[in-house]
């Protein structure tokens, strides 16, 4: 191939007739340039193979990942715990982002509780135990109601009071539509409104049902609670059914009067329901108005008492 000598020498040297040896030269020129392409195509699949399967790779330990922080349930602190300050191959900051959490949490140091606040979580607690009634201590000067219900969450207090919407809809009843807009009511048993309040006593809460006529604002029935479920209002319609029967009986939306029990018994007697457009409303039934509500309290309480 490189000339350095002729086919007769090469022939004589190796034993090799010439024809073969022209013959394998020939071979070899002809098939020599497509083994080296050969060899680059396959250098180039390889790489490319290569690339293909590191991507791959990587697309797989982001999805790992992912998911890790997912499933990883620590709370802040365990996981700021997890961070090595003397790794020597991640850093601090790449631990944070693969635990989830900030740099800026992880160096956070929460300030010791001053003596101020814990004389006034004391004075809470003091207080909490007395009267656990109360939303918050009233402002002497020394803090006010902001810190106090801080404290309070910090301290795991909550004050035990009636929350609002004691009426509150079921999206499983069926609601009726609102009858009395523009109707002038002009004698008794025409329509019966019914609420739910509640009244506060030395300990806790009770809850009240009353059911009244609205011409006359007479109380037809009412009974009384610790909870808001269904049973005593449907005590109470049955009380007042054994007084009289209306045209129409209007409520607001609460789930204890679009029940099936409650809506069935009226139906059953004839009777028209009518419902308020919202639960809770402040024209359900007029007990809100009139001074009724407040009235009919007193009334109810003195006859507990006696």
């Amino acid at each position: 191939m490189r000339g350095e000598k002729t086919i007769a020498q090469l022939s004589s040297q190796f034993g090799v007739h010439g024809n073969q040896m022209r013959q394998w030269r020939r071979q070899l020129l002809d098939e020599l340039p497509s083994t080296f392409a050969d060899g680059r195509k396959r250098s180039d699949k390889d790489s490319e193979q290569l690339t293909a399967e590191l991507y791959r790779q990587i697309g797989q330990l982001k999805v790992e990942l992912d998911w890790l922080k997912k499933k990883l349930q620590c709370s802040v602190e365990q996981k700021r715990d997890l961070v090595g300050v003397h790794h020597g191959e991640i850093s601090v900051m790449r631990q944070c982002e693969l635990l989830g959490v900030s740099r800026s949490t992880y160096y956070y140091r929460p300030r010791p509780i001053g003596d101020l606040n814990l004389e006034l979580m004391r004075l809470i607690d003091e207080q909490y135990t007395k009267t656990p009634i109360l939303r918050r201590s009233t402002d002497d000067g020394v803090a006010n109601h902001k810190r106090v219900e801080r404290l309070m969450r910090v301290m795991g207090l909550q004050a035990v009071y009636p929350r609002r919407r004691s009426s509150i809809p079921s999206k499983e009843h069926k609601i009726y539509p609102y009858l009395l807009r523009g109707v002038e009511i002009e004698q008794p048993d025409e329509v019966w409104c019914a609420d739910i309040t509640y009244i506060r006593m030395l300990r806790g809460f009770l809850y009240l049902v009353a059911i009244m006529d609205w011409y006359s604002r007479y109380v037809l029935a009412w009974e009384l609670s610790i909870t808001v479920e269904k049973e005593f209002c449907l005590e109470a319609l049955d009380k007042a059914l054994k007084v009289s029967c209306p045209t129409i009986f209007n409520t607001d939306q609460g789930s204890q009067f679009t029940s099936r029990e409650f809506t069935g018994r009226l139906e059953t007697e004839g009777i028209a329901i009518s419902m308020e457009a919202g639960a809770g409303s402040l024209t359900t039934s007029s007990l809100n108005g009139y001074g009724a509500r407040s009235s009919m309290k007193r009334s109810i309480c003195k006859t507990m008492v006696t």
